[in-house]
C-alpha cells in the first residue's frame, strides 16, 4: 500500500471510478482533496466530470478495457490515496456473459473496482451502493456484502460498511446509502457522527445540539419561478439568497445554470394544479388521469401512484431517482423539477453544470430499437445516480481529521 510516507497535513489524491457526473468526487473535493482522475463510460456523464474537474484525468472508456499496466502508467505520476466507485452489484451490471450467479458481485463490475485497487493499491477504497445490499444473498445463500468485505480484506484492507442517511448531514433529502469503507490503517471512526435532524431541538448522543436539516423550500426558493415549458441553460438569478443552505450553494456561481422546465401538455399542467402536496395522479379526478397510449383518447386504467407526486415544502424532498423528471411535482408551481432544482436537492452547487440533454428518449425503447448509439445519461439521470456532494463531503472529513496512530499523518482538512 502507499502508505503516504508519514508527512504531515498531506492533501489526499482521488480517483473516481464508475464515476457520472462526479458528485462522490466533489464531495471529496469540497473537503479539500485532490481530485486525480475519473473512469465514466458514458459520454454526457463523462463530458460533465470534465467539465467541472478541469485538473482531472478523465477517461471515458468502459473499464474492462483497461489493462492493469494501462491503470499504472496512467495514475504514475498522480497515484491516488483514495479510490472512490459505485459499482454495480446484485447482478445490475454482469460483465461476464455465463458466469454463473448473477447475485454474486465477482460476477459483476466489482471485480473491475476490486482490480483497480489491487494494481494501484490506495490507502482508502470507497463504494457506494443501495442500502438492499446489506439484505442481498446469491444463489448459495451468501451474504452479497459479506463477500464484498472478504474481497477487500484479502488485498490487505480494514473493512466496514454502514448505511447513512443523507438528511443527518444536512441534505435536504430522504436518501440512505449504503457505504463500505476501507482503509490500509484500522480507523476508530470510520463513518461521520450525524450534524444534523429533520427537527428542531434534537441532542446527539455526546449532549451536543444539532441543526436542523433545511426543507425542500428551503432549498430551492430563490430560484426563479417557471411554468412549464419556460427557462433557459443560462440564466441570471432574480432574488437573493434566503438561507445558508442557498447561500452555500450559490457562493462561487455568478449566473443559474439548467434551470429549464419541462414541457408539459396543458391536460397534464391541469391534472398538477388539481393535486395537493403529498397527492399523486392516483388523487385527481378520472377525467385527468393518463390516457392511453394509442387509445384514441382513452382513459388508462394502469395508475402509477409514484409518478409526478406533490412535494411538501416543509419536509425533505423524497429519494431523488434517475427518473425524477416523472417522479415529482414542484411544491408551488404546475411542472415537475428541473434539473437544477434535483441538484440543489442533491446538494450540489450551483457552479457545478450539468452537460448532455435535460432527458432522452427511454433506455429500453432505444434498445427495443436498436438504437443503443443514442442512449446517453441525461442531465436528470446524472443527478439522481449521484451520491450527494455534502454526503461524501462528511465521509471526506472525517478521514481527513483522524490521526493514523501507525504513521503520524495528519491529513489535510478544509473545516
Amino acid at each position: 500500500m502507499n502508505g503516504n510516507g508519514g508527512k504531515k497535513g498531506k492533501e489526499l489524491n482521488v480517483l473516481d471510478t464508475f464515476a457520472g457526473a462526479g458528485g462522490f468526487s466533489l464531495g471529496f473535493e469540497l473537503a479539500g482533496c485532490t481530485v486525480v482522475g475519473g473512469i465514466e463510460i458514458d459520454s454526457w456523464a463523462s463530458e460533465t466530470f470534465a467539465h467541472n474537474h478541469k485538473d482531472a484525468l478523465v477517461i471515458k472508456r468502459d473499464i474492462q478495457l483497461i489493462s492493469d499496466e494501462e491503470f499504472r502508467d496512467l495514475f504514475t505520476d498522480r497515484h491516488p490515496d483514495v479510490l472512490l466507485g459505485g459499482p454495480p452489484c446484485q447482478g445490475f451490471s454482469v460483465c461476464r456473459k455465463n458466469s454463473g450467479d448473477p447475485t454474486d458481485p465477482k460476477n459483476s463490475l466489482f471485480v473491475e473496482f476490486l482490480r483497480v485497487a489491487r494494481v494501484l493499491q490506495p490507502d482508502y477504497v470507497i463504494m457506494e451502493n443501495v442500502p438492499n445490499i446489506e439484505k442481498a444473498r446469491t444463489q448459495r445463500g451468501e451474504s452479497v456484502i459479506g463477500i464484498v468485505e472478504r474481497e477487500l480484506k484479502e488485498l490487505g484492507y480494514h473493512v466496514n460498511h454502514t448505511i447513512l442517511e443523507a438528511t443527518d448531514f444536512g441534505i435536504p433529502q430522504i436518501r440512505k446509502r449504503l457505504f463500505v469503507v476501507a482503509s490500509v490503517h484500522e480507523l476508530e471512526n470510520p463513518f461521520p457522527t450525524a450534524t444534523h435532524c429533520i427537527r428542531d431541538g434534537v441532542d446527539d448522543l455526546f449532549g451536543g445540539s444539532l441543526e436542523r436539516c433545511p426543507t425542500l423550500w428551503e432549498a430551492i426558493s430563490d430560484l426563479p419561478a417557471l411554468a412549464a415549458g419556460e427557462g433557459s441553460d443560462v440564466q441570471d438569478y432574480t432574488q437573493a439568497s434566503e438561507n445558508n443552505y442557498q447561500r452555500f450553494l450559490r457562493k462561487e456561481s455568478k449566473q443559474l445554470w439548467n434551470h429549464t422546465a419541462m414541457r408539459h401538455s396543458q391536460r397534464m399542467v391541469e391534472r398538477f394544479s388539481a393535486m395537493a402536496c403529498g397527492q399523486s395522479v392516483s388523487d385527481v379526478a378520472k377525467h385527468l388521469h393518463p390516457l392511453k397510449r394509442n387509445g384514441n383518447g382513452e382513459i388508462s386504467e394502469k395508475i402509477y401512484d409514484q409518478n409526478n407526486r406533490r412535494m411538501h415544502p416543509d419536509r425533505p424532498c423524497h429519494t431523488i431517482p434517475a427518473s425524477f423528471y416523472a417522479n415529482f411535482v414542484h411544491p408551488h408551481q404546475h411542472r415537475n423539477f428541473t434539473p437544477r432544482e434535483g441538484a440543489r436537492l442533491q446538494s450540489f452547487p450551483d457552479s457545478f453544470v450539468f452537460k448532455g440533454k435535460p432527458t432522452v428518449v427511454s433506455h429500453k425503447l432505444l434498445a427495443r430499437e436498436g438504437r443503443e448509439e443514442e442512449k446517453h445519461l441525461c442531465q436528470y439521470n446524472q443527478i439522481g445516480n449521484a451520491v450527494p456532494p455534502l454526503l461524501a463531503k462528511a465521509i471526506a472529513d472525517n478521514l481527513l481529521s483522524q490521526t493514523k496512530a501507525e504513521t503520524g499523518v495528519q491529513y489535510a482538512c478544509s473545516r
